[in-house]
């Protein structure tokens, strides 16, 4: 099962930038979670931290696919080197403005810095990815499985290690952590530059408009944006039925068993080559996971939670595969950093929404109202999948058709080459397979 990921990681230089790449993102699953545990013991108000969260969530969504349009035309390193400083330091602000008990405002305006200037390394790694596999669909597929697993071994870590610190050292631990991480990691990452994808050159035209105008990106970028909703909402909803059970300290745990069912998940299927339509496995994965978080709603206790938690989440990683995978099928090369980051986009923006209509509810009305929510966007999740799926089968369809032209050119091409030259193509691949044939008969009688 491990020989596809021993493959593509033996690329020079990738294992460097992937291991680094894990670094740099475990603010992603950190920064969220730190901020709803800080907030909330120093504000006592989960509509607050989860106000505070999806403020920063958005001027991610917002300003992510404007930083990966610079960074496709000007560079990974030169982009984003900066960025980091400023994320960095806007993170440490908004500690101070939250331990100071300073006014709500501050709150808003730190973690909207901090979201802007943010970027998403995981569209920068993967994008490294396509640059060193090239045209190789099966060792793509690989490595973007291999990156799944790796986001979820983020999300598997970052929750339990932000939920410890929180409270067992202190609120104001839960987000030293990602500050060293974004800045040691995220330059550690930006420094390896024999690996970082060209940019484009200079004379050819600057590309205009978004990508979204690509055919199939909006109802995709729906799904994605439901996806969020369902974690958004999750992540608060847990913090908050964990402290009514009267184990606070256990809901890093909890989220992290979530996380755990889709590390498992992606490493299984990015061994295995799969031959169904993109599309179709999208779909499953997705419909799959809006139905299973509907159990959360139902559960009773931590332990029935993190139970149901674990098996839902092998819906989790397939599905971030498979929509990574399509939009690099939707999009031109040339823009695939600002494509990737629409994904993590979409993501953001539904767990801004999902966070704080979650926060709202559990204020109002306790954690399993925060449940509710979580079910209310699977079922968005459902009927995004269902509204995507037309565009994307149309979309499946014409590249099969215009790999069936090209293969008649290709036919035709050689049907037009002089005999001479076909005769002795045919005579030398008749060479080859006797050589071959000759050293694995002699293998097996060694």
């Amino acid at each position: 099962m491990l020989q596809p990921y021993r493959d593509v990681l033996a690329r020079p230089g990738a294992l460097a930038f992937s291991s680094t790449a894990v670094v740099a993102r475990l603010p992603m699953s950190m920064v969220g979670i730190g901020i709803v545990l800080l907030v909330s013991a120093v504000y006592d108000s989960y509509g607050l931290a989860g106000r505070v969260s999806a403020a920063l969530v958005i001027a991610q969504a917002v300003c992510g696919p404007q930083i990966a349009r610079l960074i496709d035309r000007h560079g990974q390193a030169r982009i984003m080197r900066p960025a980091v400083v400023v994320s960095a330091t806007s993170l440490v602000a908004l500690v101070v403005a939250a331990t100071t008990q300073a006014p709500a405002v501050w709150l808003y305006v730190t973690a909207v810095l901090v979201g802007a200037t943010i970027g998403s390394f995981g569209s920068l790694v993967r994008a490294r990815w396509n640059h060193a596999l090239g045209d190789d669909p099966r060792r793509v597929h690989t490595a973007y499985s291999l990156e799944s697993a790796l986001d979820e071994l983020v999300f598997v870590i970052g929750p339990v290690a932000a939920t410890v610190l929180a409270t067992s050292v202190s609120p104001v631990a839960g987000l030293i952590v990602p500050v060293v991480a974004m800045v040691v990691g995220g330059l550690a990452f930006l420094s390896q530059r024999a690996t970082e994808p060209p940019t484009a050159p200079a004379h050819e035209p600057r590309p205009r408009g978004s990508v979204l105008r690509r055919p199939g990106m909006v109802v995709l970028l729906l799904v994605f944006v439901a996806i969020g909703s369902i974690f958004g909402a999750t992540d608060v909803a847990t913090v908050a039925f964990a402290e009514e059970s009267g184990r606070k300290e256990l809901a890093g745990v909890i989220l992290a068993v979530f996380a755990l069912g889709s590390l498992i998940s992606g490493l299984l299927y990015g061994a295995r080559h799969w031959v169904s339509p993109l599309h179709r496995r999208f779909a499953i994965g997705v419909v799959a996971l809006a139905v299973g978080v509907c159990a959360f709603f139902l559960a009773q206790s931590l332990w029935v939670l993190a139970a149901v938690m674990f098996v839902v989440g092998f819906a989790i990683a397939p599905s971030i595969i498979n929509g990574n995978a399509l939009v690099a099928e939707l999009v031109p090369a040339g823009r695939l950093t600002e494509g990737l980051t629409w994904v993590g986009t979409g993501v953001s923006i539904g767990v801004s929404i999902g966070s704080s209509a979650a926060g709202t509810r559990i204020d109002a009305a306790g954690s399993h109202a925060g449940y509710l929510v979580v079910v209310v966007s699977g079922a968005a999740a459902l009927l995004a999948t269902l509204a995507a799926l037309p565009a994307l089968r149309r979309h499946a369809a014409s590249r099969t058709a215009q790999a069936a032209a090209r293969s008649g050119r290709d036919a035709t091409a050689v049907e037009d080459e002089p005999p001479s030259a076909t005769a002795g193509a045919t005579v030398a691949a008749c060479e080859i397979a006797q050589e071959s044939t000759g050293r694995r008969l002699g293998d097996t009688g060694r």
